[in-house]
């Protein structure tokens, strides 16, 4: 067992600050987005009514993956999982009233993810804010939905040729933003176990970085806004154990393999999402209880931003009064637990000490033969780390079925007749209505701009320029989100899983 080191000093296994949360609690988020722009938008002020201190953007199936609400692919799903956002007319009413230099926006989107910023950028010069003072996180994460999602548009290559050039705009424009989230938290909702959630994250990390690297961006100009999203699952202590682990791992990745002088791009930075996939239809109210062990769990593991899922996800889009629930969940750990007095309050324990060393001597060893095989970009393409998750996954599964994992409600303590749980339903008429508004947006809009600017974006991703500048200009000329994708596909292709 290594000597502890103190919070706040590298290699950072007890935390990125001295003091924990003693003077700055982690910020709250409530993942919300549904139906249209102007629905969410009411929902987001009254979770900001609430004290949500950050806003979550949950964006639906067609926006993730570049198609407007009038593309026939994207029937029957427009507004459903999330917002629907068509073009910067969209963004507006998203964010209608709310300041957007006095709120911390997380925007939960990768293939399209700068185009979302460039629309977000806009919405906040109409509003006059001062751009480089913006504070939020991009997901634009595009690995992870190679190896566990699937909402990805364009092959491995041309999509890290978009986010790092994101990076590099974004550094001259919007210093303050998180530029990316690098996303463990559908790779452990895919089946991970904790130690691969780790190893194929960070490895994750790994190839954006040595992409920057490669554009010839400076390690230490990037990597301090580099940003991880983790899951917070229910093994209660496995789960504050990975947090120290992957904080140590990243640290010493940091320095020894790309050489970072700047401590603060050392330092894992991380939002933490509680589990989805332990959330049960069955007895909903016991999600309650999940949900507050699992969001124990990243505070103690210390997460500098937290959403709390809601007892109803596994029936349906949270209902408002859940939603309410889930954010006192995280309100009574802060304000009434007493667990924000030290940092890594369970440092030093024999136990966490010891499983944190084994978590990340196993996810270094995965690491090790990801790097074997050529980097993650190979292990993708071969298959394999989409191949370890299936197994892992495959036997929790048996576990559960043959009686060894027990999930309280499902295969055992079942209850008898369930009351019924109110839940929430998307107005089929949205779809309908998002339609007209895109077809509005084309209608008015100055042509000869929208001719000009998505026919410049087409030249700049032909060749080597940044696509970041040319996005924007298409964005502002109210070029739609599946036509900027569109132009997009016509030069780089679309990917197709093997």
């Amino acid at each position: 067992m290594e000597p502890v080191s103190e919070p706040g000093q590298f290699p950072f296994t007890r935390g990125i600050y001295r003091d924990g949360y003693r003077k700055r609690l982690w910020t709250m988020r409530q993942y919300a987005g549904f139906g249209s722009a102007e629905e969410s938008n009411a929902r987001y002020r009254y979770l900001l009514s609430q004290g949500t201190t950050g806003l979550s953007i949950a964006f639906d199936l067609p926006t993730q993956i570049g198609l407007d609400p009038d593309d026939p692919l994207a029937a029957g799903e427009v507004g459903k999982v999330g917002v629907s956002i068509a073009s910067l007319a969209d963004m507006r009413k998203l964010f209608d009233g709310i300041r957007l230099d006095q709120v911390s926006t997380s925007m939960t989107i990768n293939s399209t993810a700068a185009i979302l910023l460039s629309l977000y950028v806009l919405v906040a010069r109409d509003q006059d804010a001062d751009v480089s003072k913006l504070n939020g996180t991009i997901q634009n994460d595009i690995l992870k939905e190679y190896i566990a999602r699937g909402t990805y548009i364009y092959p491995p290559r041309p999509a890290m040729r978009i986010i790092t050039d994101l990076f590099a705009w974004a550094a001259q424009n919007v210093p303050e933003w998180n530029t990316i989230s690098i996303s463990g938290y559908h790779i452990r909702e895919a089946g991970s176990t904790a130690a691969q959630e780790i190893a194929f994250t960070l490895a994750d990390g790994i190839a954006y970085v040595q992409a920057a690297i490669a554009a010839g961006l400076d390690v230490d100009a990037f990597a301090p806004r580099l940003s991880f999203f983790f899951n917070a699952h229910s093994d209660f202590l496995t789960e504050v154990a990975k947090f120290r682990a992957a904080r140590r791992l990243w640290a010493g990745i940091m320095r020894t393999r790309f050489g970072a002088k700047n401590d603060r791009s050392c330092m894992l930075r991380f939002h933490t999402q509680t589990a989805g996939s332990t959330l049960t239809a069955q007895q909903p109210d016991v999600n309650v209880v999940r949900t507050t062990i699992e969001a124990l769990a990243a505070v103690l593991g210390g997460t500098q931003s937290l959403h709390t899922n809601s007892k109803d996800e596994a029936l349906g889009l949270p209902t408002e009064s859940s939603a309410t629930l889930a954010l006192r969940t995280q309100q009574v750990i802060a304000y009434e637990s007493g667990v924000t007095v030290a940092p890594d309050p369970l440092g030093g324990s024999y136990f966490i000490e010891g499983l944190t060393d084994r978590l990340e001597q196993e996810a270094a060893d995965y690491i090790r033969r990801i790097d074997e095989m050529g980097g993650t970009l190979s292990a993708i393409e071969s298959g394999f780390i989409q191949s370890e998750i299936q197994n892992a996954a495959f036997e929790f599964q048996k576990g559960v079925e043959s009686g060894k994992n027990t999930i309280v409600g499902v295969n055992r303590f079942q209850a008898g007749e369930e009351e019924k749980t109110p839940v929430f339903r998307v107005n089929p008429a949205i779809e309908k209505s998002q339609i007209e508004n895109v077809r509005r947006v084309r209608a008015a809009r100055d042509s000869a701009a929208w001719k000009k600017t998505v026919g410049d974006l087409e030249a700049a991703a032909r060749g080597t320029e940044n696509l970041m500048p040319r996005i924007l200009a298409a964005a502002e000329a109210m070029a739609t989100v599946g036509e900027i994708s569109n132009v997009l596909r016509r030069v780089f292709g679309e990917y197709r899983d093997a």
